[in-house]
């Protein structure tokens, strides 16, 4: 799997949650036929996996978890829903 930075082709998405939501950032990436919406706040990270023709493989949380997210399973959120899945992980105060 490769992920592809596609953030630049998607700016009035990052412009309007920057605008609409506690995001700090919000990154856009490909991994194949998905599309991988990254957003991190002060308090949570979130990756939200879009494929608007299958449901998301297993694989690709994995790859997110561990390449976009750098934490285990164990620690993340997961939600379900067809063709979408959400992972969000808590940032603890330092």
């Amino acid at each position: 799997m490769k992920l592809i930075d596609v953030t630049n082709s998607h700016i009035d998405l990052v412009t309007e949650q920057l605008g609409s939501t506690d995001a700090n950032f919000i990154k856009v990436y490909t991994l194949g036929p998905t599309t991988v919406i990254f957003s991190g706040a002060p308090t949570h990270e979130d990756v939200l996996l879009l494929n608007k023709h299958r449901n998301i493989k297993n694989a690709e949380i994995k790859y997110a978890v561990d390449n976009i997210l750098e934490t285990t399973i164990d620690q993340v959120d997961i939600l379900h829903a067809p063709n979408i899945v959400e992972l969000s992980v808590l940032i603890k105060p330092k």
